[in-house]
């Protein structure tokens, strides 16, 4: 019994899950952007129909762990994920959704989750993000992260866009969305993948989504990492084309058709 409610307490802390479908088929696991939170990809619960289970991922300093400590790097962040949704992720398919920096969360959990469970999705999902072994990830792992200054990333926030102009006006809210998108990009900066000569780590299939008007990804790097199909897709829209309702009803009823086409 207590080790039942230590896994609850570590489920309800973790992840959220605003459509509950016990009797679902597969569960889409979604992991949010630096500096992120779950409420917009929690959201996409809506959408599906009752045979898809969405979870959300919230990770530690921000929501309802806010008082909690931003995790220090991305084998803190894999654990984690790992230790609460392993039983989750033996009951019944699942499959990944990750954007920009959760992208590269879902790529090491799903790593992860090969190497040491023989557990993989039946889908990798991903968007705004360059393969994790190809030269155009290596800047990002260069960025002088502590001589930035925070009017700096507040900028880069603004011109990414994702974040409502009204929260940006709000001193404390501000200060908070620099300081965790600074903690994240901490995170990123610890997660190292080389590929290994003649090794493929997956089978599964995976999809590659970005915007039109956003920079350009080094997407053809990730034909390295599956032997399963590969699809690439460019919408309308910036690094946050994911948020327009028309892309995110594009992105639900093209995940949905893939998990149709899977024979779950």
């Amino acid at each position: 019994m207590c080790c039942f409610f230590v896994f609850f307490l570590g489920m309800e802390k973790l992840v959220v899950c605003a459509y509950k479908r016990t009797n679902a088929l597969c569960r889409l696991i979604c992991f949010p952007w630096a500096g992120g939170g779950t409420s917009q990809l929690a959201q996409w619960g809506k959408l599906f129909s009752s045979s898809v289970e969405v979870f959300s991922v919230r990770l530690p300093g921000r929501e309802s762990r806010l008082e909690e400590p931003f995790a220090k790097d991305m084998t803190t962040v894999v654990n984690e994920i790992t230790s609460v949704l392993l039983k989750e992720l033996q009951e019944k398919p699942f499959a990944f959704f990750g954007h920009s920096f959760g992208s590269y969360i879902s790529f090491a959990v799903a790593l992860h989750l090969k190497e040491k469970y023989g557990l993989e999705p039946f889908h990798l999902f991903l968007s705004g993000a360059h393969a994790p072994h190809s030269e155009a990830f290596l800047p990002i792992k260069s960025i002088p992260i502590s001589d930035i200054k925070d009017e700096d990333i507040s900028k880069h926030i603004e011109i990414l866009g994702g974040t409502p102009s009204e929260l940006l006006q709000n001193e404390d809210i501000k200060k908070h969305l620099i300081h965790a998108f600074r903690e994240d990009l901490k995170v990123l900066q610890t997660f190292s993948f080389e590929k290994a000569e003649r090794n493929i780590p997956f089978s599964c299939d995976l999809t590659c989504f970005n915007g039109s008007e956003d920079k350009s990804y080094d997407l053809e790097a990730w034909h390295d990492l599956t032997t399963g199909d590969i699809s690439f897709y460019k919408l309308p829209g910036g690094h946050f084309y994911l948020l327009e309702p028309s892309n995110e009803i594009f992105l639900t009823k093209y995940i949905s058709k893939c998990i149709e086409n899977s024979g779950l």
